[in-house]
């Protein structure tokens, strides 16, 4: 137990330094962790049957706004998931959701579609308004499905997507969710596109070619299809999260939320169970108290203090059963851990800020 805990924390560590917060840094208020003004962004996250079922969710790296004015932004190297084998085993083995940036021998998407990389943080304004963002293209794939060529075994594309929100005040919360276009696989074979649903209208497709996200004994390609809807995400609880990715009085929340109803079949036809499949393409939120009032924007010509770069990131987790243990090289830590030493990170910033107030008015 011991060394666990010790790796867990040399870990939270290396994610949440404390060096980066400058005298400039500690000229301004940081905002309460528990109750402020707070955002996050997640770019991809999957849950494998229903809440409160065995099953098992695989939740990547999420971006929490500091406490001070600035920005957590998530790393270039984060182009899919499953990122690993450990995540693959959550995962099933089956899907890989591309996120923009590809090498032209594995390219997922439609001709025209060029590689890129996304754009994904959660950030404190200098006002200390919240806001986050969550852009890239993303695209399911059914490897299952046996092609050689990437973009064969692409079910849905979403093109140019973009989610963000932005909590000016308690009365003044912004939520968008966008995408240029939709790419779904045709029942002829070929990637076609398809009426982008508006408002809270969701896409719903039948039989699609996709099967389960995982191994199940005697199911056949030929028989097995499924069942998916594309919905906008409209509710705090709709987004696939640690419990650390907390709300607050006032929150607003946005995404691409889908989900899979898998009809597994033998090679007679004959079913053989359904597999729901859940997952949330750029979760953002932010929240505010009651009562939250921004601070006056910076008048033009005016200074400001500044906070230098500090990660807050929460490293990607599983829940469930299906979920594996740590890796071997001690890259992941359980979920929660993670949240529980950002919150010694965010403490230990507020009793460094408190103890410079200190000695600046001694």
């Amino acid at each position: 137990m011991t060394r666990f805990v010790t790796k867990a924390a040399a870990l939270a560590a290396a994610v949440f330094p404390l060096v980066g917060v400058g005298v400039a840094g500690a000229q301004t208020q940081a905002v309460d962790e528990k109750t402020g003004p707070v955002s996050f962004a997640n770019i991809a996250s999957v849950r494998i049957g229903d809440e409160g079922q065995r099953g098992g969710a695989l939740i990547t790296e999420t971006q929490r706004s500091p406490l001070l004015p600035g920005q957590s932004k998530l790393g270039a190297d984060r182009v899919s998931v499953p990122k690993d084998d450990g995540e693959r085993a959550t995962f099933g083995g089956h899907y890989q959701i591309d996120l923009g940036r590809y090498s032209a021998s594995q390219n997922p998407y439609p001709p025209g579609i060029a590689s890129r990389d996304h754009n994904v943080f959660a950030a404190l304004l200098a006002t200390t308004v919240p806001t986050a963002t969550a852009e890239t293209n993303y695209a399911l794939r059914d490897n299952w499905q046996g092609s050689a060529e990437p973009a064969a075994n692409t079910v849905l594309v979403l093109e140019g997507a973009k989610t963000s929100v932005e909590c000016t005040g308690p009365a003044k919360l912004a939520a968008t969710s966008s995408v240029a276009r939709l790419w779904v696989r045709q029942a002829g074979g070929a990637l076609g596109i398809v009426p982008v649903p508006g408002g809270d209208a969701g896409l719903q497709l039948k039989n699609l070619r996709l099967g389960p996200p995982g191994d199940i004994t005697n199911a056949d390609r030929a028989t097995t299809v499924s069942d998916l809807k594309l919905t906008r995400v409209a509710a705090f609880d709709q987004l696939i999260r640690q419990d650390g990715w907390r709300g607050g009085d006032h929150t607003a929340v946005a995404g691409w939320r889908v989900e899979i109803t898998t009809h597994v079949k033998d090679a007679q036809g004959a079913a053989l169970q359904d597999v729901r499949t859940s997952i949330v393409l750029g979760g953002v939120s932010c929240s505010v108290p009651t009562g939250f009032v921004a601070k006056a924007a910076t008048p033009a010509g005016g200074t400001t203090a500044t906070q230098a770069a500090v990660p807050t990131q929460v490293p990607a987790g599983y829940l469930g059963a299906a979920a594996p243990a740590t890796d071997g090289d001690g890259s992941r830590v359980p979920l929660g851990i993670g949240l529980l030493f950002g919150g010694v990170f965010f403490a230990a910033v507020a009793l460094l800020l408190g103890k410079r107030r200190k000695t600046g008015s001694g």
